[in-house]
Order: structure tokens, then C-alpha cells, then sequence
């Protein structure tokens, strides 16, 4: 089994027109730009995945796409409800702490939709709770 997360895209809309200059971003001290010459081996530089290649070479190498699905969606399935269960609300300081990451994981605003989780696999069964979000028909 293989599990790939990353932010990218289905072939279908990482090739869209608004994205013809690419996708390569450069990140420095939380400033997102698009120079990859500024401050050369100071700043991570960065793209998208296209996941529809990675899974069509996944293929031919012999794995199945077993499933594909939003970060968010694969933490839900993974259990991440109840893991935050189990944090008392008593403890308010360790409990909003957990939620602000949670939010951050899970939030389409924030790496919940933006990030995609592909599994591949080789003789290997998922579990249930996570073929109900599967999504590769969309690559």
C-alpha cells in the first residue's frame, strides 16, 4: 500500500487555462511569490501534483488506484473525530489548541480540499470507511 498527500490536482483541472503559467510557487518566512530566483536556497519552492499521472504510472507499474479523496475526507474516515473525542472539554486550552489544527487539516478553506490523498495498492483490502469517499473516477 502506498499513500501519496500532497496538493495538486485531477489532469482535467491541472490543465486548466488559469493555470497555464504553471504551478511552481516559492514560499519564504510565510510570503508565498512566484520568483524562483529570489533568494536562491533560502526558500522552499514548491508544485502541484498532477495526480492523474501519478496514478496512470501507478497502473502501468502494476498497482491499483484503490482510492482518491481530500485530506479532509481521509482524516474523517481515518478516525480523526474520534481522536478529538477522547480530549476532554474540561481541558479547554489542550482542546481548543487540537481543534485549531483539526480546522486547519480539515477546512476547505485551509489544506482540507486543497490537499488529496491517493492510495495504491497491491493485494491489499481497504477499509470501508474509506472507499466511501473515493473520487478516482474523477482522474
Amino acid at each position: 500500500l502506498a499513500l501519496l498527500i500532497d496538493y495538486g490536482f485531477p489532469a482535467r483541472e491541472y490543465f486548466l487555462a488559469q493555470r497555464q503559467e504553471g504551478t511552481v510557487m516559492c514560499h519564504y518566512r510565510h510570503h508565498a511569490h512566484t520568483d524562483v530566483f529570489y533568494l536562491p536556497g533560502l526558500q522552499d519552492i514548491t508544485a502541484h501534483v498532477d495526480f492523474t499521472a501519478v496514478a496512470l504510472a501507478a497502473q502501468e507499474s502494476g498497482l491499483t488506484v484503490a482510492a482518491y479523496m481530500s485530506q479532509a475526507e481521509f482524516l474523517i474516515a481515518s478516525g480523526l473525530s474520534d481522536l478529538m473525542g477522547q480530549i476532554s472539554p474540561e481541558d479547554a486550552r489542550r482542546w481548543f489548541t487540537q481543534s485549531q489544527a483539526v480546522q486547519k487539516l480539515t477546512s476547505p478553506a485551509e489544506m482540507g480540499e486543497l490537499f488529496k490523498v491517493l492510495l495504491l495498492s497491491r493485494g491489499v483490502d481497504l477499509p470501508e470507511k474509506l472507499l466511501k469517499f473515493d473520487r478516482s473516477y474523477r482522474l
